[in-house]
């Protein structure tokens, strides 16, 4: 196995919450295989810094985002197919997810984008379970776009769970353009950050913060924000805004207390969930 790069490490991280909250008594969200994809992972040749994560105990509010957040795009996507049974799934950055088989998508639903290092090491550690289509290269490429359109130009969820606030804002612009320009009668679910949190003291402090967390610099440094979920309309004249969701407004979310700050723009404003139709 290749060593993975800063950013890939992420993967990893979402990995091992998923398979801490598994094994939990009441779990919120029931993930077998993430348990099986992490004892295969260990067996590999992993660097210092890899090993330190796959080992790592994730603080239970951080985990507790994190599997909420994954439930969440859980039901998007299962709700997307529900509507649109011959639709596409394209989960962009998935890195370790195992989003295809807790929704029990078929092998035509669904299709994840990746950076090459992190498509070939799925591909190789799940071997023959991996029936869905992978395609390796950077979210911010339009190949793989094209060659998605070619088949599906129609009926498409992308799906950007924890991934664009860490590119440069004006790719991210330039990719929601594409997507415009490429795709009707499709939607964009996408996790975004408030643009103060993308620059001076506060991104400093975000970075300090998810490094004591999770021991680790990757998906530290956020690049890319917005002031309010309205935003994304002016990118394209085709896209517009759905809805909006906080981790806050979950009823799971741990402690219970947290649930008041949904009403309170500047807690559920900071990190959230936008979707979006496409065309």
């Amino acid at each position: 196995m290749t060593t993975l790069s800063t950013v890939s490490e992420t993967a990893l991280i979402t990995l091992r919450a998923r398979a801490v909250e598994t094994e939990r008594s009441s779990p919120l969200i029931e993930d077998p295989l993430s348990l099986e994809l992490l004892d295969k992972i260990k067996s590999l040749e992993l660097s210092v810094a890899q090993r330190k994560i796959l080992e790592w105990d994730p603080p239970s509010s951080l985990s507790s985002y994190i599997v909420l957040r994954a439930r969440k795009y859980d039901t998007y996507a299962k709700e997307f197919l529900s509507t649109h049974p011959t639709g596409l799934i394209v989960s962009l950055g998935a890195g370790f997810d195992t989003r295809f088989w807790r929704i029990q998508a078929s092998p035509d639903q669904y299709l994840e984008v990746d950076l090459p290092e992190v498509a070939d090491s799925k591909k190789h550690i799940l071997n023959d379970k991996l029936l869905y289509e992978m395609i390796g290269g950077s979210v911010l490429e339009k190949k793989w776009m094209e060659e998605i359109a070619h088949t599906h130009t129609a009926h498409v969820l992308f799906l950007a769970e924890g991934l664009l606030m860490y590119l440069p804002e004006k790719e991210v612009i330039h990719f929601f353009q594409r997507l415009s320009g490429s795709f009707s009668d499709s939607q964009i679910v996408f996790e975004v950050v408030h643009r103060k949190y993308t620059r001076g003291f506060r991104k400093k402090l975000v970075e300090s913060k998810m490094k004591r967390r999770s021991g680790t610099e990757a998906g530290a440094s956020y690049q890319y924000g917005m002031k309010e979920g309205k935003e994304v309309e002016s990118y394209a004249k085709d896209l517009k805004l759905i809805d909006e969701w906080s981790y806050f407004e979950d009823p799971d979310v741990r402690p219970a207390a947290l649930r008041l700050l949904k009403h309170i723009k500047a807690f559920s404003r900071t990190q959230w969930t936008i979707q979006a139709q496409i065309g």
